[in-house]
Formats: C-alpha cells, sequence, structure tokens
C-alpha cells in the first residue's frame, strides 16, 4: 500500500471563490453547474466544496437544489461534500439533501460555546463531519499559539461535552496572504505550518485542513507564481501534518518541477527567511506574468514627461526617488498643494486601482504606491498647514476621518486592514473598530468622532444582510455620512439592489483597497461629491433594471401540447414479457467475489484524478504508472474486502403488472390489473422540441391502459455500505485518510456493480426478456442491453419523493437494511435504487425545467400542495 495522501477540496463550486459558478448558479442553470462539480472530480478533488453564499441568492433554495441534482450525478455523489456555508439555516438544509456522509464548513467558537455546542449536536445527529475554525469570542487566530489554544479548546468540547468523533473534526487554523507588503503579515505561513504539526501532535485523530488559495491572494493575476505559492506551501503543510484542503486540484505545479529561480523565492516567503523575501518575489514574479513576460530593464525615459506624468507613473511604479522634487514642481505649476493631491496624485492612484482590479498589480506593489503617496503628502502638508495659517483656507477637503468595521457576526478583516494601511498612507485618519462590531456600536461611535464616511467589511454571506441593517439604521437615525460597502462577498450587484435602496446618503461598493482613496477623496470633496452619488445613483438604478430583467424564465410547452407529442410507440401486437415472479425477492450476504468481477474501473481512475479508460489507461504514457500503482492498491484492498467480508452486500428485486394512466403508471397486486395498490408519478419533458423530437415522459414506455394490454414493471434495491463507514473509520483512526477513502471508493464501485449484475439476472432470468444474452462486462457497461434502469432524483424523474413509493413497495428496509433520510437520501451511501422497463424502445433522457401548469398537475396526482411540490422540484422550476 502506498503512504497516505493528501485529499484534495474541489473550490470551483463555491459562489464565493468562482465568478463561473456563481452566474451559473444565478442564472438557474444548473446543468451547467453541474458540468463544473463534475470537471472537479474529474481534476482530482476528492471533496467538493459546495457554497452557496451570496447576497442575490435564496442560499437554502440554492443549497437545497444543487445537492439534489449531485445525488442523481454518479460521477459527481461518488465523492463526499463539504457543505459550506456561514448560515446554519443553509448548512442544516445542506445536512437534510446530501447524500452519504458530509462535511460541514464550519462551526466556531466566535459565538460561544452554547451555539458552539448546539450546532456541533445537530451536525453529530446528520452523521457528519465538521470543519471547526480556529476563531473564538476574541476573533480569529494569527498566531501559532493563538491557534493551538482555540483548537484545543474546541476540541475538548467536542470530545468531552458532546461526544463528538475525534476523527471527524477537522480543524482549519486560518490560512492568511503572505507577500502582502505589510511586516506582520510575513509569519502567517510559518504560524500556520507550526499550529499545524502541534495540533496533530496534540489532538489526537484530527485532522487538518485550509483554503490554500488565500496564501497567495497577494499574486492575484499571476497563475504561475501562485501555483508555486500553492505547491511549496502545501509541501511543508502537509509534511507537519496538513491532510486536507481546498485547493484548485487542477492547478498545483509539482515541487520539484518549479524552477530554482522561482521556487528559492516562493519559499523564503513562505517559511519567512529573509527580511527582503517578498521584494525578491516581486522581481521574479514579473517574469512569470501573462506568457512569461521578461522583467522590464530600467527605463529612465519618463522622467522626459510632464510633471503630471511623472507622478503618476512614480505612483503605478512604487518609485519614490524623485517625489520631493517631482512634487514641489507640481505644487509651483498648479499653484495651491491640495490641487496636486487632488489633481495628478488622485489620478495615479485611479491608474493603481484600474491596473489591480485587471490583475496586473499585485497587493505589496499597491501598498508601494500608496507610500508614495504617502511621501507626497507628507512633502505637501508644511506648505497646507502654512496657507491654512496665512490665509484661512480649509486645507481639509482631501483628508477625512474614516470609521471602518467588520460587521456583527464576521471576524475576517484582512482586508479591512489592507484599506486601512492605503488611507492611512494618504493622510487619512482611520477609526477601526475591529470585528464582529455591531450596528449601534458602528453608529454611535460615527457620531462621536464626527466621521466623515463609514466603511463596512464583510467577507461572509451573513454579513451582507448585517450591512443592510446598518444602511437601514442610518436612514432611521437621520445620517448623511457617506457608506462604503467592501468584502469579498459584496459586490456591485448586491448593493445596488439590497442596500443602496434602504439609505439615500450614499451607498458605494468599492471593489478593492486601491479604489478606496479615490472615492473617499471624492467623496469628501464638496466639488465633486453630489455629480460623483448621482452618477452612482444612475448607475444603480441601470443595475437593479437588468437584474430585474434577468428575473425573465423561459418559455414551456404547455403540459397539453406535450403530451400530445409523446413517444410514439405502437402497441397494437405488442406482447409484454411476463416475469418469472411478482412481489419482491430478497438478496442477503451476495457473495462480494461475484460482484468484483462487475466493476467498472473507469469511474474509479476518474476520482483519482487519473483520466483514461480502464484497462488502456494502465499503459497510458503519461498517467499509465500512476495508474498501475493506484490499481495495484485497489486491488490490494479489494482483496482484503472480499476475504475478511469487510462489506455486507443486500438486495431486493420486485415485479408487478401495471399500466399507463396518462404520466403515471399505476400498479396492481393482480395481472387483471383491477386491484391498483401504488403509483408512481411521471414527469414530462416541457422544452420546445424539433419535429419528430418526443416529450418524453417514463409513462411512454409502458403500456397505456386504453391498450387493454397488462404490463410489467421492475424495481430494485441494492446496498453494498454494510460496513462500509466502520472501514473508513478505523483507517481514519489510524490516520490513513487514502486508505479510508479508497475504502468508500470501493464501496460505491461494488454498489454499482451489484446494480449491474443484478440487472444482467433481472434481463436474463429474473424477467428473463433477454435469456440469449452474452454480453461481456464491458458491454454492460456502455449499456448495449434492451432496457432501462431510471432512479427517482435522476434526470428522468427528478422527485426524489418517488423513492417513498419504490421503497414501500420493495419493503426495501427490511430486505436490505436500507434507509431513507427526511431528504430521501439513500442510507447507507453505497446503495443504488432504481425502476426497471422492458420495452425496447426505452431510453434514458432528462425532464428539464417544467412549468407550473405541469407542477399543479402533478401536486394534484400526487395529492400534494403545490407549495410542498415546488419544494421538492426546485431544480427544475422553470418559473
Amino acid at each position: 500500500m502506498t503512504t497516505p495522501t493528501f485529499i484534495n477540496i474541489g473550490e470551483r463550486t463555491n459562489v464565493t471563490g468562482s465568478a463561473k459558478f456563481r452566474k451559473l448558479i444565478q442564472a438557474d442553470d444548473y446543468e451547467a453547474a453541474l458540468a463544473v462539480a463534475r470537471q472537479q472530480v474529474e481534476n482530482g478533488a476528492q471533496i467538493i466544496d459546495v457554497n452557496m453564499d451570496e447576497g442575490m441568492l435564496d442560499g437554502v433554495k440554492a443549497m437545497t437544489t444543487f445537492l439534489r441534482l449531485i445525488a442523481s450525478e454518479p460521477d459527481i455523489c461518488r465523492v463526499p461534500i463539504m457543505i459550506d456555508s456561514s448560515k446554519w439555516e443553509v448548512i442544516e438544509a445542506g445536512l437534510k439533501n446530501v447524500q452519504g456522509k458530509a462535511v460541514v464548513n464550519s462551526i466556531s467558537l466566535k459565538e460561544g460555546e452554547a451555539t458552539f455546542i448546539e450546532q456541533a449536536q445537530k451536525i453529530r445527529r446528520y452523521g457528519a463531519a465538521t470543519v471547526v475554525m480556529a476563531f473564538d469570542e476574541d476573533g480569529q487566530a494569527d498566531t501559532a499559539d493563538r491557534k493551538v489554544e482555540i483548537c484545543t479548546r474546541s476540541y475538548k468540547i467536542l470530545t468531552e461535552q458532546v461526544g463528538f468523533p475525534p476523527q471527524d473534526i477537522i480543524f482549519d487554523p486560518n490560512i492568511f496572504a503572505v507577500a502582502t507588503g505589510i511586516e506582520e503579515h510575513n509569519n502567517y505561513a510559518v504560524d500556520f505550518i507550526e499550529a499545524t504539526r502541534r495540533i496533530r501532535e496534540t489532538l489526537p485523530h484530527a485532522h487538518v485542513s485550509g483554503g490554500v488559495s488565500n496564501i497567495s491572494f497577494s499574486f492575484r493575476g499571476n497563475d504561475r507564481v501562485r501555483e508555486a505559492m500553492h505547491s511549496v506551501f502545501l509541501y511543508h503543510a502537509i509534511k507537519a501534518g496538513m491532510g486536507m484542503g481546498i485547493v484548485n486540484a487542477g492547478q498545483l505545479a509539482i515541487y520539484d518541477e518549479i524552477p530554482l529561480e522561482l521556487r528559492d523565492p516562493v519559499e523564503d516567503v513562505i517559511l519567512n527567511r529573509r527580511e527582503d523575501a517578498t521584494e525578491r518575489l516581486l522581481e521574479v514574479a514579473e517574469r512569470y506574468r501573462g506568457a512569461g513576460a521578461q522583467k522590464q530593464q530600467e527605463d529612465l525615459s519618463w522622467r522626459e514627461e510632464d510633471v503630471e506624468k511623472r507622478l503618476q507613473h512614480a505612483l503605478v511604479k512604487g518609485i519614490t526617488q524623485y517625489i520631493d522634487e517631482d512634487t514641489e514642481e507640481a505644487r509651483q505649476k498648479l499653484g495651491r498643494p491640495l490641487y496636486v493631491i487632488e489633481g495628478p496624485l488622485m489620478d495615479g492612484m485611479n491608474i493603481v486601482g484600474d491596473l489591480f482590479g485587471e490583475g496586473k498589480m499585485f497587493l505589496p506593489q499597491v501598498v508601494k504606491s500608496a507610500r508614495v503617496m504617502k511621501k507626497a503628502v507628507a512633502y505637501l502638508t508644511p506648505f497646507m498647514e502654512k496657507e491654512k495659517e496665512e490665509q484661512g483656507l480649509d486645507q481639509q477637503k482631501a483628508n477625512g476621518k474614516v470609521l471602518m468595521a467588520t460587521v456583527k457576526g464576521d471576524v475576517h478583516d484582512i482586508g479591512k486592514n489592507i484599506v486601512g494601511v492605503v488611507l492611512q498612507c494618504n493622510n487619512y485618519e482611520v477609526i477601526d473598530l475591529g470585528v464582529m462590531v455591531p450596528t449601534e456600536k458602528i453608529l454611535a461611535e460615527a457620531e462621536a468622532h464626527d466621521v466623515d464616511v463609514i466603511g463596512l467589511s464583510g467577507l461572509i454571506t451573513p454579513s451582507l444582510e448585517e450591512m443592510q441593517h446598518v444602511a437601514t439604521e442610518m436612514t432611521r437615525r437621520g445620517m448623511d455620512k457617506p457608506l462604503l460597502i467592501g468584502g469579498a462577498t459584496t459586490s456591485r450587484t448586491h448593493t445596488a439592489v439590497k442596500i443602496a435602496p434602504k439609505y439615500g446618503q450614499g451607498v458605494i461598493y468599492v471593489q478593492d483597497a486601491s479604489r478606496a482613496v479615490g472615492v473617499v477623496s471624492t467623496l469628501i470633496s464638496e466639488e465633486r461629491r453630489d455629480a460623483y452619488l448621482q452618477d452612482i445613483n444612475s448607475d444603480y438604478g441601470k443595475v437593479r433594471e437588468n437584474f430585474e430583467a434577468k428575473q425573465q424564465k423561459q418559455d414551456r410547452a404547455a403540459l397539453s401540447a406535450a403530451r400530445a407529442n409523446a413517444t410514439p410507440i405502437d402497441w397494437s401486437g405488442y406482447v409484454p414479457p411476463v416475469p418469472s415472479f411478482t412481489g419482491t425477492q430478497s438478496f442477503r450476504e451476495y457473495d462480494l467475489a461475484t460482484l468484483a468481477e462487475y466493476i467498472d474501473w473507469t469511474p474509479f481512475f476518474a476520482s483519482w484524478d487519473l483520466h483514461g479508460r480502464y484497462p488502456a489507461i494502465l499503459e497510458d504514457k503519461i498517467v499509465g504508472e500512476a495508474a498501475r500503482n493506484l490499481f495495484d492498491d485497489a486491488q490490494e484492498m479489494l482483496t482484503r474486502i472480499i476475504d475478511e467480508k469487510w462489506f455486507t452486500a443486500h438486495g431486493v428485486v420486485g415485479f408487478w403488472p401495471c399500466q399507463a394512466v396518462g404520466d403515471d403508471i399505476h400498479i396492481y397486486s393482480d395481472e387483471e390489473c383491477t386491484d391498483h395498490i401504488s403509483s408512481f408519478h411521471g414527469l414530462r419533458q416541457q422544452m420546445l422540441k424539433r419535429s419528430g423530437q418526443p416529450n418524453y415522459c417514463l409513462s411512454d414506455f409502458i403500456a397505456p391502459k386504453s391498450s387493454g394490454l397488462t404490463d410489467y414493471i421492475g424495481a430494485f434495491a441494492v446496498t453494498a455500505g454494510h460496513g462500509e463507514n466502520e472501514a473508513a473509520d478505523r483507517f481514519d483512526r489510524e490516520g490513513d485518510n487514502y486508505s479510508a477513502i479508497m475504502a468508500k471508493a470501493l464501496a460505491d464501485r461494488f454498489a454499482e456493480a451489484f446494480a449491474e449484475h443484478l440487472h444482467m439476472r433481472v434481463r436474463r432470468e429474473l424477467w428473463g426478456y433477454a435469456t440469449d444474452e452474452t454480453l461481456d462486462n464491458t458491454a454492460l457497461i456502455e449499456e448495449r442491453y434492451q432496457g432501462i434502469r431510471p432512479a427517482p432524483g435522476y434526470p428522468a424523474q427528478p422527485d426524489h419523493t418517488e423513492k417513498e413509493t419504490l421503497f414501500s413497495l420493495l419493503d426495501a428496509t427490511e430486505h436490505t437494511g436500507m434507509t431513507l433520510t427526511e431528504s430521501f437520501a439513500m442510507q447507507p451511501g453505497a446503495s443504488v435504487s432504481g425502476l426497471y422497463f422492458s420495452h425496447p424502445d426505452s431510453v434514458y433522457f432528462g425532464v428539464g425545467k417544467i412549468s407550473r401548469d405541469q407542477v399543479a398537475d402533478y401536486a394534484e396526482r400526487k395529492g400534494k400542495s403545490v407549495d410542498e411540490t415546488e419544494r421538492w422540484l426546485a431544480p427544475i422550476l422553470g418559473y
């Protein structure tokens, strides 16, 4: 066996971290969003992080919809889901709708022990693991000692008071950006690595994880440098005991393949080995920007430009060498020191903001630009004081007081602190109230200090709601100070749609730190403020109009028209095949060695980021060696599973007489079809089809009642998951995450193999409509057989509640030990269930989006309210 390896947590199904994914979810394009999840799995993500925390989203609905869709995608749901949210109601919605063992991300002590314990108890009842952030009532841990202190306290509460399994605890000791240009940040990576080592040594069986991309935030836009930083950081963090992390699994550089000229300065930054580490990395980074652009040699031709251009150039390049003489020249040319600040210096800072927003400048360079600005302002200050003394002029127009706070419930303040540095470097007084600041304190302090501008920061989605509350309270108090909105989860759209309407004295979204100076300067300027706010209000009005327009949904065919375009099957002369029995037949403790022969190994390799079809992948020139090693490990464990009977496989199959009645399939106890005992309710495609293409429904493949024929339908439920968790837990307790995941992956393969094997037996003997079938395993995997086996929750019948009917008919719990959660997820996780259709014209399809008319009709047929029906069909509602 190979040694335990690092578990990649895919980060792209996170609306706060992926603009592409956020736009897909906002547009209700869940099919494309599923493709993002699928790509994460294909790229080697062994867990996928799902986050729906965006101010313009209904987080509960989005999480519910997406997880239900994932549950019906076997190539996605084979990996565990990390339910990521800062809202407890969203986490709980995820726990109710996820299939298999999930990971909650996250809980912490920031709201005190009572809330922490309550949430941990609920997570334990759902059988999930949890990420525990290194936060407490005093804020976010930044030093190694603070990280270990909070994690140790959390561990004792979880294990001693809650009874939480220690192997289900995953600590996130906070990965912060390094090389930001701020000295206090230089040791952040070392603090994380050291804390990880101590946590693993002192807190038995607990794991360590983290958001790896945070470490390289200073170099956003330079992918090669960021990948190198991630790889070097992981190289040291994994050796210290970090077992998993949120990282783009498809974009990790190989440590030994990073050029030394890049790796050495990156390592200096990560390990804080040199005082000039950031400066050296900035120099090297120039050569790795874009398509490998070479560092430009020093060019003094800019000194020949006019003074305004020279000042702008100095700001953009962070050059202080000539700033005093250029500032003096500008003062003499423009007449007043204030004009220098409001003119070329602000113009230069705006250029910096544009470049930073485009990813062409990095945070250290922005801080350098701010320092150039500070030096220029410092030079001008005596002249402004003298001018004020001699002429009584107000020299404070371009300066002022800015109150800043991370709002209540949020402990993230890195971005806010950077903004504060930039503002202070530009001669603004900053009153920083810190983190988790309640509205009352923010507004009281703003009034007490008579500030010019209030700035709110937040990273988590609840912060967006708190910002709305602040705006509402400012209106109630009759305040008139401009309100700045910033932070990772904030956006121009959210600010325009949700916050600005609540406060009429100016609400401005500030995209990044470099923009803050220009925005604050304009808001303080009596000459420019009114026009600027008018432009903002006009722009936000257009944003609101566009947002409302995008809420319109695509038209669908009327249900009556879709039914008129059903699958054209000629039932005259058709003789439905009769199964060998009706009712149910169970298969207890099915032979695992037999099932192993039906395993489809291609998805197994894909789950480990090895792409190619089995068995050709074993000889692949690129991944062949890795595939062979992985396959050897899998075969070794497979042998142990079979010999030592780690898993127990149970299954049940049933057949019943049936007829199609409209879009439903009526189930009968007798072959005369007089004793109606149950129904499967069908959903029909309503997308507009080209001529000759039907609007499918599963009932199309069953003989209609009007034909007078007695048809038959089959159902099955199988599991190979009894013993799965116990096996994985054993490895987890030993710290062997690799083997734990391998065990679960093989349990899933056994379950799928069981479904494949039983379906073959159904066709050949139990139903017997293809007794002469001689397909090998490859042909079975390619579905070259007659008939289909769709499942509730999958595209052909997206309603998971139909599993209730299926399990009831099969008496599945009694026969197999399988159960359904309140959200109709199957337990154990390595389980498969579905229906059998025998007609040769039956095909797999996806229902797609449906309209109100079908929802109302479907609700009536199921005897449910429309509201409840909409809740379950939320992922496919076309309105």
